[in-house]
């Protein structure tokens, strides 16, 4: 068996309190918010899907524009699409929590989402795309956002049979990010791939194994660089780009959206490609634009359903931004 296809240790297992002094996080706060955790998940898997996520959507939307980081949401609307006003920026991020609340309800019940066969909750447009893809056999990228129930793409590869990885940024939380590595695994993909160093192996790991690897490139990356997001600069990552042009792997933008019924759409567009002019810098910078630019577009199409929380851009873009009229 190759490495990446190892139970990879989980981070919350890999705590060793042994060698060094325990901190208050660590030894109070973690297990308790992970308890809290797990009595939500434990609620939410009772109350089964179609309640859970209604329910979970109820809470978000009930409690989640009241809180100061839906500022930043407000914030982020007004920089990104200053033609919005007040009433419909307020109708976005409540909209945005909804859908937030019904995804993080879902995680108990991802074993009740799958494609391509009867009974399906997910829907796949843009097959062809996909097999374009994979009739190249190097391998290749499925890269989106936070759009709806980001967690429905990795299971998508899944359905396809193909050989993936999921690579994601972990939680704070060691045990909450073990128990969500688990249902990933078990329910998405099997390889993770955590961004940072030791993400870094599996990834390259994977594409030596012509396998797809599924990557939100959507959150601010500092070690990345400054590409137009909106119009304004934005810290990108271009690990996707890079790695692309490095091994020949196509990249496959993908977009999904939730529909009524605790369903999804999920849409794979055309390949997503430059020509390489042999100026490395440039040519990653070139297709991590064409990244964004992808992401904008549809974040455009239908603004409520991506997670506007993000520190997107620098503080200096977004202060002093009037969201109260």
């Amino acid at each position: 068996m190759s490495d990446t296809q190892e139970k990879p240790q989980l981070r919350g297992q890999a705590l060793n309190w042994g060698e060094r002094p325990r901190t208050w996080t660590e030894r109070l706060v973690y297990p308790f918010e992970y308890a809290l955790f797990r009595a939500m998940m434990g609620l939410f898997w009772m109350l089964g899907l179609e309640r859970a996520s209604d329910f979970g959507g109820w809470i978000a939307r009930t409690f989640g524009p009241k809180i100061p980081v839906s500022r930043r949401a407000h914030r982020n609307l007004k920089l990104a699409m200053p033609e919005l006003t007040r009433e419909q920026r307020d109708a976005i991020v409540l909209k945005m929590w909804d859908n937030l609340g019904r995804t993080f309800a879902e995680y108990p019940h991802h074993d009740k989402f799958w494609a391509l066969k009867d009974g399906a909750r997910i829907e796949i447009d843009g097959v062809e795309h996909v097999k374009s893809a994979v009739a190249k056999g190097k391998g290749g990228f499925f890269v989106s956002g936070h759009f709806a129930n980001w967690e429905m793409m990795p299971m998508c590869i899944r359905y396809f049979g193909l050989e993936g990885g999921i690579v994601y940024r972990a939680p704070n939380n060691p045990y909450v990010d073990a128990w969500i590595t688990q249902q990933r695994r078990d329910h998405g993909l099997p390889n993770l791939a955590p961004k940072g160093a030791e993400g870094a192996k599996v990834i390259i790991q994977l594409l030596r194994r012509k396998a797809f690897l599924a990557m939100l490139v959507d959150q601010k990356m500092n070690n990345g660089i400054s590409v137009p997001f909106f119009g304004h600069p934005a810290m990108t990552t271009q690990a996707a780009a890079s790695l692309s042009l490095k091994y020949g792997a196509p990249i496959v933008a993908v977009k999904n959206e939730r529909l009524p019924g605790q369903r999804f759409r999920v849409t794979a567009y055309p390949e997503i490609a430059i020509e390489p002019t042999g100026d490395k810098d440039k040519d990653i910078y070139a297709l991590t634009l064409k990244l964004n630019q992808f992401l904008e577009a549809r974040i455009r199409e239908a603004p409520e359903m991506w997670l506007w929380l993000h520190s997107r851009w620098p503080k200096e873009a977004t202060k002093g931004l009037d969201i109260d009229s």
